[in-house]
């Protein structure tokens, strides 16, 4: 059996980069996951990452993106190399998930890693905001639906 994670990452109190903590609000609140599935929100954390990702077989990570061309509110996937164009730093500490990646490999093996984003609409506002502007909110349960066939895909859930 799979051990799968779906690792939530963003900061809410920065409008629509707050899809992540958002999406795991959502997995808790209207779904029951076996043993096997794990969803963990787990904000800005950068390297800190390392230990959870390399507890799971697959890996889901779940995240506001950046500068895809699509319009706001789009639910795109992406591996996890192509996502780092579209990170956005937040801080000098901050590390991209391909970074992250890249060093936990550097310890052995990791999981298999896919990434789900939605393209934002607002994910620098002038001061701290919480809630997602319309378009990206409108997405969450488009975004639901694609985190909950990835979980069904990898035998978390029938």
């Amino acid at each position: 059996m799979v051990n799968l994670g779906i690792l939530c990452v963003g900061n809410m109190l920065m409008r629509d980069e707050g899809v992540g903590p958002r999406m795991a609000e959502e997995l808790r609140a209207h779904c029951e996951f076996p043993d096997t599935v794990e969803v963990l929100d787990r904000g800005v954390l950068g390297m800190a990452l390392l230990s959870d990702i390399r507890r799971f077989d697959a890996l889901l990570v779940v995240d506001a993106v950046d500068g895809t061309g699509h319009p706001p509110g789009t639910v795109v996937r992406f591996g996890p190399s192509d996502i780092a164009p579209y990170e956005a730093l937040h801080g000098a500490h901050d590390a991209r998930l391909i970074d992250v990646l890249q060093a936990a490999a550097l310890l052995g093996p990791i999981p298999e890693t896919h990434c789900l984003g939605v393209q934002v609409l607002d994910r620098s506002p002038p001061a701290f905001s919480i809630g997602l502007t319309p378009p990206v909110e409108a997405a969450i349960p488009l975004l639901l639906a694609a985190v909950l066939d990835f979980i069904r895909g990898h035998g978390g859930m029938e």
